[in-house]
């Protein structure tokens, strides 16, 4: 009796292992050498219009370095100036002679 439980799952080893190697699936074959691809037209054309966004991006940083940071600002001088300014435009346009 054991060997032929022996002999049976020897047979289903073998028959597992063969339909194993039927059933894989072969390997792909390896890609052929391809040559580089050409460069893009357009990254010329991208890489100079990052460099110009550089430049725009310092001038505005200059340009923020010249305004009053929000901390430093004072709200009653500057109204005074504006009152100020105000009140001189209506005295030009009183006195038409000045």
């Amino acid at each position: 009796m054991q060997s032929r439980l022996a002999w049976l799952l020897a047979g289903f080893g073998l028959a597992a292992a063969a339909m194993s190697r039927f059933l894989r699936t072969p390997a792909p074959p390896p890609l052929p050498p391809q040559a580089p691809p050409e460069p893009d037209p357009r990254a010329e054309e991208l890489a100079e219009r990052i460099a110009a966004s550089r430049g725009i991006v310092d001038e505005r940083e200059q340009f923020e370095e010249a305004e009053t940071p929000v901390d430093e600002a004072d709200p009653e001088t500057r109204r005074r100036h504006v009152h100020e300014r105000g009140r001189a435009a209506l005295e030009r346009m009183r006195d038409p002679d000045a």
